[in-house]
């Protein structure tokens, strides 16, 4: 279920969006890859996760393979930063003014978690499925910014 989430919100979904938006007339891809990205991998995938988190903190703390029950307190912090990050991305297709800042705020975030499972070095399945999603959208939308920046 995890591994299917993670396929549907952060490539499946976002490209799907763009291909309509394309076929609809779009031409600016750049523009479709930061919005739809941010609203599908870092919106409602944050949202998603930080909800998870805060309701049912044991799941992370399973992804992560941490013991200690005492976690639990920072998963739930981790969650309301996560909430509030998926808020931002999500808003950011009702508010386009946001876009870049919920760009900008994501790929930190999901680039920093990335590095962070890669340099752990033990990890289980889940958590290489998050390191690899991580990264990649935490590339998608560096390189998004990059082109912003540059135009």
């Amino acid at each position: 279920m995890y591994l299917a989430i993670i396929v549907l919100l952060m490539g499946v979904l976002p490209l799907v969006s763009i291909a309509v938006e394309l076929a609809a007339g779009s031409s600016n891809l750049w523009l479709l890859i930061g919005k739809w990205f941010v609203f599908w991998a870092v919106g409602l995938r944050l949202l998603i996760a930080g909800l998870s988190q805060v309701f049912k903190p044991e799941t992370t703390v399973g992804i992560l393979g941490i013991k200690d029950s005492a976690s639990l307190t920072v998963v739930k912090e981790l969650g309301f930063a996560n909430i509030t990050m998926g808020v931002l991305g999500t808003a950011s297709l009702w508010f386009p003014g946001w876009l870049n800042a919920a760009a900008l705020a994501g790929s930190l975030f999901l680039g920093l978690a990335g590095v962070n499972h890669l340099l752990k070095g033990d990890r289980n399945a889940k958590e290489n499925i998050a390191m690899i999603s991580d990264l990649a959208i935490a590339g998608v939308l560096a390189a998004y910014l990059l082109v912003v920046a540059l135009r």
